[in-house]
């Protein structure tokens, strides 16, 4: 949540920053900001929706001199979407500028005393609480800013990313970071600052992530300055080199990211194996794995903890692991999770799924799970990420960044990883022989080119898009391992088309949402010829005596569900356990082509965000 950028150097700042916003969207945001200082004063401007918005606004009210700027785009905690609540913050005197992500939950309290003290807030934001309290204690302690901000955060309680400069510093910018992303780009006497590398990768491949409870004192013509904000602690900064590359970032002549990221998922697929599957030697070669194999051998159950599309990866992995493997596996929301004090031991394995690897209530449930003694192994895709960092190992998905916020690559790549695991626990464990480990091993190999082949069903799935886009509901069924597919099928078409959309085990249907079904009602069904076959066809036929419109997912070749359906997909033939990553094509495709038809944003859908990185 949250898009941060800023910049001190010798460029102008301005198209800098405003460029970085624009590939800052993807984490949603309802309204934006720019603060520029061109060496006399603060040039500062800020509206309720989008950068472009911003953009035309700046140019029109405001000088876009300077070498020294912040941006940000809020997703609105404290204080409705306004000009007003938007960022960038000043204090009382003017001096000080912030830009902030995540909450200040004791801002409430800080504010009153604050107050009292003769400041004055022109928002309901915590933010210009927190820009108040830098000021109060820079002028009460008489320190520099650096110093005013370590004191100062030592006060909060809360989650922030910050950036903050002082108009009689302009050769300054103090950054600080806890449960919030943010990252350096250090360039030629340059210094970028953003929640990701997306907004400075043309210009740097040098970048210091933060570590939580760090801060950093940018100063032109010096080196950065790393302190723990606890203990004022020197902190030593690890410059990384960025494997990010500025195509992978842009559209590629799509007209949205997530019809690019759907199309990238066969090498998707495929980079994610890359290097860890072995077909023909029959070998999975994962080092998170290899080294901590007696950690899940001797496990007494695998615990699942994920949020929204990565929590539905991890629905279809209990089918995977508990199958394939023979191990026990409980799937938790993250959110839930971490509040309802669970039963954890020494002896049982957590895995924490997340795209970002930022997600706030998967952060909280890791650390849960490790003060318990669990063994914590990360699936996430972001290199250098919290969750990266903070679990005892993992795997990364390698999909490459995605910026849709409406997840897709990301889905297939985590159940891919996840695949792998199950399988090689399988194997070890002697669950498998060697023929149906390698019948195994050699069907995930070709899933990238069936994924290829499902897409191709995408002229169907716009043809059948268009005649259901001013459909108010829509019912998604699977069973077995697609059971988590519509789930997601369902999100997916809440998320960007904002129509109401519910997924359910098929069998469910009879225990409550048959009385919603008539001939207006569209219902989903994945009908593959694996797993529960006839009993999904039974489904169909209590829906088509019911007058319901069917839209049905079928292996190819099938002729009985087409006798029934209204409308029928079909995807290649695969194994039960790998038909998740075919099914799932389709349902993108369909949710994608519904809401560009009913004219929604479908890479930045209203209310959401790309990384939730607050409760």
């Amino acid at each position: 949540m949250c898009g941060i950028v800023g910049y001190i150097g010798h460029r102008d700042a301005y198209p800098i920053i405003i460029k970085g916003l624009q590939r800052l969207e993807y984490r949603g945001y309802d309204s934006a900001g720019i603060a520029l200082y061109d060496g006399n004063e603060i040039n500062l401007s800020k509206t309720k929706g989008k950068v472009e918005d911003l953009n035309n606004k700046a140019k029109s009210t405001i000088s876009l001199e300077g070498k020294l700027g912040i941006g940000h785009t809020r997703w609105a905690t404290h204080g409705v979407p306004n000009d007003v609540n938007s960022h960038p913050h000043y204090s009382n005197s003017g001096d000080l500028v912030i830009i902030h992500n995540g909450i200040i939950e004791n801002y409430d309290a800080i504010k009153k005393e604050l107050t009292k003290r003769g400041y004055t807030f022109s928002s309901e934001t915590d933010t210009e609480v927190l820009v108040n309290l830098i000021e109060e204690v820079k002028r009460k302690e008489g320190v520099k800013l650096g110093k005013a901000v370590q004191i100062a955060l030592n006060e909060v309680v809360g989650a922030y990313a910050i950036a903050v400069f002082d108009k009689q510093k302009p050769d300054e910018i103090v950054v600080a970071k806890l449960g919030s992303p943010l990252a350096i780009g250090v360039g030629e006497n340059e210094f970028f600052i953003a929640s990701d590398a997306s907004p400075f990768i043309e210009f740097t491949n040098n970048a210091i992530y933060l570590e939580d409870e760090e801060m950093a004192v940018i100063r032109l013509g010096k080196e950065i300055k790393l302190r723990k904000i606890k203990d004022d602690a020197i902190a030593y900064p690890s410059i990384q080199e960025l494997a990010l590359n500025l195509e992978e970032i842009e559209k590629g002549g799509f007209d949205h990211f997530m019809l690019k990221e759907i199309y990238e998922q066969p090498r998707a697929i495929l980079d994610t194996y890359r290097g860890r599957l072995l077909a023909k030697e029959g070998i999975i070669k994962m080092a998170g794995i290899d080294d901590n194999l007696e950690k899940f051998l001797n496990a007494n159950r695998i615990i699942i903890v994920a949020c929204g599309t990565s929590w539905h990866a991890g629905l279809v992995a209990e089918y995977i692991f508990e199958d394939l493997a023979r191990i026990p596996v409980e799937v938790e929301y993250a959110s839930e999770f971490r509040y309802r004090n669970p039963v954890i031991t020494d002896k049982d394995v957590l895995i924490a799924i997340s795209q970002s690897g930022e997600t706030a209530d998967t952060l909280a449930a890791i650390k849960l799970a490790k003060e318990k003694g669990a063994f914590v192994f990360g699936v996430c895709n972001v290199v250098g990420s919290s969750i990266a960092r903070e679990t005892d190992a993992g795997a990364y998905t390698h999909a490459g960044p995605e910026i849709g916020v409406a997840s897709t690559k990301a889905f297939t790549t985590q159940i891919t990883v996840l695949t792998l695991l199950a399988l090689k626990l399988a194997k070890e464990k002697g669950v498998f022989n060697n023929t149906r480990f390698h019948e195994h091993l050699s069907e995930l190999e070709n899933i990238p080119s069936k994924v290829e082949k499902a897409l191709l069903s995408n002229p169907l799935v716009e043809i059948i898009s268009n005649v259901y886009k001013d459909s108010t509901n829509c019912l998604y069924l699977g069973r077995g391992y697609n059971f988590p597919v519509a789930l997601e099928g369902a999100l997916k078409l809440k998320e960007i088309s904002y129509i109401h959309a519910e997924g359910y085990p098929a069998a469910e249907m009879k225990h409550g949402p048959i009385a919603l079904i008539d001939e207006h009602m569209p219902v989903v069904v994945i009908a593959t010829n694996k797993g529960h076959y006839e009993k999904v066809v039974s489904n169909i036929q209590e829906i088509k005596s019911r007058k319901g419109k069917i839209i049905a997912v079928v292996t190819e070749g099938d002729v009985q569900v087409k006798e029934l359906a209204d409308h029928v997909i079909e995807i290649p033939e695969t194994l039960e356990s790998l038909t998740p990553l075919l099914t799932t094509i389709p349902l993108q495709l369909l949710s994608y082509h519904i809401a560009v038809m009913r004219g929604c944003n479908v890479d930045q859908p209203r209310n959401l965000a790309k990384s939730v990185t607050v409760e």
